[in-house]
Formats: C-alpha cells, structure tokens, sequence
C-alpha cells in the first residue's frame, strides 16, 4: 500500500495540530492510491447481471459483465482504467492537436484501438471491436445513438464536465463495479479534504482563492465552479472570484470568454493556466502581455500556474483530478507525494 504525506513547513503549535490531523485524514484515505487499486473484469459481480440501467436515454439492460469496452470520451477513458479495465477501443482527446491517448493514462492504454475523432466515430472500427458495452454522453453522439445501440448496449450520461461525479457513478453501475467506483470516490474527496485543511493550516487559517484560465484556439476562457476543474477546487476548499462563481441553475454554462480587456476577471491570489497543445493557435501571447495582465497581483507575485490541459480540461474523472491536487499542493507549497 503506497501512502500520499503532507510535509509542512514554518508552522507554529496550532498549524503543527492542524498540518497532524490532515497527514492522519490523508494516510488513511490514501490507501490504494493512485486513486484506486486495479480490479479485474471478474471483480464484477455476474450474479448482478443481467442489469438494467437507468440512462438519458431510458433503460438499457447489459445481459453479462462487460468485458469488451468502447469508451467515446475521455471521462470514460477516465472512468474504465480507474476500475481496472482497459477498453478495447477509445477516442483520442479531440484538443490534442498531436493525436494520442491522455499521457496521464499512458500505461493503462497501451494497445487500445483509436475508434475517433471523438465528433465523428468511425462506426465500422467500433463494431469490428465486437464491443459488449460503450460508453458516452448524450451532449457528445445523440446523432448516432441509435447507431451506437444497434452494436451494443450503449450507456449515456446527460452531459460531461461538471456533473463528474454523477458520471462516475452511472459507468460503474453499467460495469457492475458500482461500490469501486464509490469507494475510488471517497477516497479522492477524502485527499482533496485533507490537502485543503494543509493548505488552510500553512496559512494561517486563511484559504488563497485561485483562477482557471484556459488559452485555445478562439476566446480565451475562464471556467466556473461547475466545470470539472472548479468542481475539484471546491473539493479542496478553495475560494473562487465572484467572477468565476456559477449560479445555481443547473444548465449554467461552465466557462466564461473573455477579451484581452477583461482578463482582470481572473484576478486572484492564484491562477491556473491551461493551454491547448499550440499555443500559436491562442491568444495567450496577446494577453500575457498586455498591462492589464502584467497588472494583476498573482502575475506580480510569481503565482500563475501553467497546468497541462489534458488533466485539468479534458481527464474529467477521479485520475485526473487527483493528478490536479499534486498541481495544487506544489501551487500552495504543500509536498504532496
């Protein structure tokens, strides 16, 4: 069993106290980390199945444990190897303009067959895969739904990003692993909590709030504390600007363009930057360099992050993110290992 520790520095007697319960919290809940420990295709349950789920797109019954999986976006890449299951077919990220898997998860793919682009699936290479189970959302191939069932029993969620968690739950339901999907759950939050009280220890009680800035080819973006990321950080305890604060509608759009101009919104004592592989494509020269940027106090204080966009952008699962709180730890010069 591998254990995640938080070594902490310049505390006085009650930050030691608070820096004690939060290495207790996060020892406990590292076990089996790195998120959760490998299961096989036969730590399915078969007395479960047949099954029927309950999806977006109505019920869908998978009669066997799904032992051959074609995953059509990167949350249920995320979400399959998480489990222990290497999918026989997978999309590649549809913003690595280079092509290939997630570097994150490069040991968990190897041999895994591209059935992409993510927009338009190459149907004919699906079903050569002899799939038994795939996985999507409703946001991504609606359009070819039908298509998709007609292979194998298809399972939908209503959309990516934000409702992450949910997600989790509704792909280890259709793998029969529900209780490790839950369990790889708890244990992240269980991480995230204990890095946020570290956090909050080394600073005396106070929580610095951070930013999420995204460069990509168009508008630059802001994202929200619905989007995946913002989701993370608020697992953490971290505090966002007002600007980056999503309503509480649940359709809420979970990031925010913004003009060169207005990149003050990004104002906060942290900001994260991702960027899509070219970063020619984007306006990040235009803005980086303007007054407006150079003005804000975390540029001024060396407290802009550059962040790989695959993990914080596009992993969108429990992987990812606990990737993001080793990003977060180092951010906040808390040893996260």
């Amino acid at each position: 069993m591998s254990t995640r520790r938080f070594r902490l520095s310049g505390l006085g007697r009650v930050g030691v106290a608070l820096a004690a319960a939060a290495l207790a919290t996060s020892a406990l809940a590292a076990c089996g980390s790195d998120s959760a420990a490998p299961q096989s295709v036969s730590a399915a349950d078969a007395m479960s199945f047949p099954r029927t789920v309950d999806t977006v797109m109505g019920q869908v019954t998978i009669p066997r444990p799904p032992q051959r999986v074609v995953v059509l976006d990167t949350a249920e890449l995320d979400s399959v190897t998480l489990l222990g299951m290497k999918p026989v077919g997978a999309v590649v990220p549809h913003t690595k303009t280079k092509g290939g898997f997630p570097e994150y998860l490069s040991a968990k793919v190897d041999g895994v067959t591209d059935v992409g682009p993510l927009l338009e699936p190459n149907l004919e290479r699906i079903a050569s895969l002899k799939p038994d189970l795939i996985l999507s959302s409703k946001v991504r191939h609606e359009k070819i739904y039908g298509k998709l069932s007609g292979i194998a029993p298809t399972v939908f969620t209503e959309t990516t990003g934000g409702p992450w968690k949910a997600n989790l739950a509704v792909h280890g339901k259709a793998l029969g692993l529900d209780q490790q999907a839950a369990d790889a759950l708890k244990k992240y939050e269980d991480r995230a909590r204990a890095l946020g009280a570290a956090i909050r220890a080394k600073n005396n009680g106070a929580m610095p709030s951070a930013s999420i800035l995204r460069f990509l080819a168009g508008p630059t973006r802001l994202y929200l504390s619905n989007s995946y990321s913002g989701v993370v950080l608020a697992d953490i305890g971290l505090p966002r600007p007002q600007s980056q604060v999503a309503p509480a509608d649940p359709n809420a759009k979970t990031m925010k363009d913004v003009s060169p101009e207005q990149i003050d919104l990004a104002d906060a004592d942290l900001i994260f930057v991702a960027t899509i592989d070219d970063p020619d494509k984007t306006e990040r020269k235009s803005v980086t360099t303007s007054p407006v940027w150079r003005d804000l106090p975390a540029v001024r204080n060396g407290k802009v992050v550059d962040v790989s966009d695959e993990i914080w952008m596009s992993g969108i699962g429990v992987q990812a993110a606990d990737r993001m709180l080793a990003d977060i730890a180092k951010a906040t010069g808390v040893e996260f290992s």
